[in-house]
């Protein structure tokens, strides 16, 4: 056994003539695994009563023959023309109420009768045929889940799903907060999806009634995991074993992934960054795909080997790059490393779109040689990382519900996005070296030394008292502006900001001040000025230790940043809208005093990560992020399972793997961990 290395192929595109060399080229890069069938539904299904398994059949024959591992998708990713003409149905309402026609891929209405009884057919009859293939390891249903749809189907399963939800008109009008603009509900068929025809304007994010949009958005995410669920048990009626996931998109806003993961078997991702500087928002989505299952390694299902294809501008990762970035999926969790595509498609909308083999079929490109000097290096590796954990005691919560809220509320700013705010923080703790869970509010919380909560908007089940055991357990918390401020209704508590978390932070916030991008308030915090920007709430202190106050502006002189002695343990209170700077100062305040900094805390563009194995064998991994030689120090170097060598200079885009580091982390000062 070893990880996974392959990626998703289509052959069904070109000349089987063709096959034969994509199959001599996969040997020459060490390509094990193969994704097949993504969007063969036409091809499959090309009537309503007719099935048609012939290039299915060649495609798996082929990938056996040479040896290689399947992971086969139902192909219902997108539809075929003859359902949309046939069956109407199965096509979308947009939000602005256009009915679409046949076209593009996502394209499929969630609540329709038609296309669920046909998708979960074909996934039916496809797991039938092949269940029991040995080289099957998994199963990919549908792809890249997303969108929404607004029909009359969806009008009618979004008031079964309220039905369930709220079990009658009196709560739902409680919690939807009709009383405002006359819009109490006197019969469950008065209510219609929020669109730009109901309760929008300006767009999906600007809405009269957040109540009705929030649960909108989990309607509809619901609606698909339903899609799933029946693919999944169509599947399950012919192989009851081989696990079955689907494509998550990372930091994807529309589904709220925290409600899909008890039905995925396995955690798949697709790795798209927006640039290629982003090493800190990859950690992230890693760190988030991981956490989906209680720290259950993920496969990294799509990556490009040099260059995507659905941008207007798309950056070319440099040399080294792609096994940079591949080696950092495996540090945070990755038990499988997958490319799309195999082979350049030659039409189309992806047809530039990079691939492990380009249209001419060479193997002497840049691209092709980097791919395979890093299949190389996975098969030098074997299984020695598979299935092994993350030892964090730091945990960041990530919250759907609370980024949905937060961005479809008018006020206080529409410049404040939970994302970056989450993202600032986790970015900290990543250049800071803390090993960490990115984790649902649900969690259990009892296993960490530090819970690190950005822009905990809406405060649901019990959360806050769990909070409140970290800290009082000798912990801590760290919890921003904009925290606390409504129920799981999206209402606002009867009660002082921060609502819940007040006793617990030592706090009250009375007012909020928010600006332009171009306005700065400075905060000082021991002798440091840091810039904060967008949002400056007024802190008033009730028990709390002030940290850092502001530096201008009427409120010049009042807290900013808090720390609050609760219990053994401390919760801190960001009141501003830090610079990356000032949330690095009051993270490595907090990591220090639980010995959490790691080994190369002050290296800015190295990053660390531990994994230990299921025999208990700790692997270190030191990446490289910068464009220069690092020299690093002790605790950073060593022999590298790689390469063999001695390594105490990371040159760029470099990557060092150690076995058994007898890692400590600096504790910078402070107190022993509590753990």
């Amino acid at each position: 056994m070893k990880i996974p290395y392959g990626g998703d192929y289509n052959p069904e595109q070109w000349p089987k003539e063709v096959w034969d060399d994509d199959h001599r080229l996969f040997d020459e890069a060490h390509i094990d695994t193969l994704t097949v069938g993504v969007f063969t539904w036409g091809l499959t299904q090309p009537g309503p009563d007719v099935y048609d398994f012939s290039v299915l059949d060649a495609i798996i024959e082929r990938a056996t023959a040479s040896g290689r591992r399947i992971c086969l998708a139902t192909g219902t990713g997108a539809h075929p023309a003859w359902m949309a003409r046939a069956y109407p149905s199965v096509t979308r309402t947009d939000f602005e109420g256009r009915k679409h026609r046949f076209g593009q891929r996502h394209n499929s209405c969630p609540s329709s009768p038609d296309f669920r009884r046909f998708s979960a057919e074909v996934a039916g009859r496809i797991a039938h045929r092949y269940a029991g293939h040995p080289a099957i390891v998994a199963w990919h249903v549908g792809n890249e889940y997303g969108g929404a749809c607004y029909c009359d189907l969806c009008a009618a399963g979004f008031r079964d799903w309220l039905r369930s939800r709220y079990g009658s008109l009196s709560a739902l009008n409680d919690a939807w907060y009709t009383t405002f603009w006359s819009h109490t509900f006197t019969g469950w068929d008065e209510i219609e999806p929020p669109s730009a025809l109901t309760e929008h304007w300006r767009g999906p994010d600007h809405t009269a009634f957040q109540g009705i949009t929030l649960d909108y958005l989990r309607f509809m995410s619901d609606a698909m995991l339903t899609n799933f669920r029946d693919e999944k048990a169509a599947i399950r009626r012919s192989d009851p074993d081989t696990p079955v996931t689907t494509n998550f998109m990372g930091l994807y806003r529309p589904i709220d992934y925290h409600r899909w993961a008890a039905d995925l078997d396995l955690v798949s991702w697709d790795n798209y960054p927006p640039d290629d500087r982003s090493a800190a928002r990859m950690a992230l989505a890693h760190d988030l795909m991981r956490g989906l299952k209680g720290g259950q390694p993920f496969w990294l299902m799509e990556q490009t080997p040099s260059v995507t294809a659905c941008r207007d501008v798309n950056p070319l990762k440099r040399p080294g790059v792609m096994r940079l970035w591949s080696w950092q999926a495996v540090a945070h969790g990755a038990d499988a490393v997958l490319f799309f595509q195999m082979r350049a498609g030659r039409g189309a909308s992806e047809k530039y779109h990079g691939a492990v083999i380009g249209h001419a079929g060479r193997s002497d490109t840049r691209v092709f040689r980097e791919v395979a000097a890093l299949g190389a290096e996975l098969a030098v590796l074997g299984p020695m990382t598979l299935g092994a954990r993350t030892p964090a005691r730091v945990a960041l919560l990530f919250d759907w519900d609370s980024w949905w809220a937060l961005e479809i509320s008018d006020g206080p700013s529409r410049l404040v996005r939970y994302l970056d705010v989450v993202i600032a923080y986790h970015r900290a703790l990543w250049q800071l070296g803390a090993d960490l869970d990115v984790i649902p509010v649900t969690a259990p919380l009892d296993g960490y030394d530090v819970v690190v909560a950005p822009a905990l908007h809406m405060v649901k089940n019990g959360l806050a008292d769990r909070l409140a055991a970290v800290a009082s357990g000798g912990g801590t918390v760290v919890a921003t502006f904009l925290s606390g401020r409504v129920d799981e209704n999206d209402n606002a508590f009867l009660s002082d900001v921060p609502g819940p978390l007040a006793a617990l932070l030592g706090v009250r916030v009375d007012e909020q001040d928010a600006r332009e991008e171009s306005y700065v308030n400075p905060v000082t915090m021991n002798g440091t000025t840091f810039e904060s920007r967008l949002l400056f709430e007024l802190v008033l202190p009730r028990g709390a230790e002030v940290v850092g106050t502001y530096g201008a502006d009427f409120y010049a002189g009042t807290a900013a940043v808090t720390r609050n002695t609760y219990g053994d343990g401390h919760a801190w209170y960001v009141g501003a809208g830090l610079s990356p700077e000032g949330v690095t100062h009051v993270i490595r305040e907090v990591l220090a005093r639980h010995g959490l900094l790691g080994p190369c805390a002050d290296l800015p563009d190295v990053e660390t990560a531990v994994r230990v194995t299921p025999d208990g064998e700790r692997l270190l991994f030191v990446l490289n992020h910068g464009t220069s030689p690092v020299d690093l120090p002790d605790a950073c170097a060593g022999t590298d399972l790689l390469s063999g060598h001695l390594v105490r200079v990371l040159g760029p885009n470099g990557v060092a793997l150690y076995r058994d580091p007898a890692r400590t982390p600096s504790t910078g000062g402070g107190t022993p961990a509590r753990r």
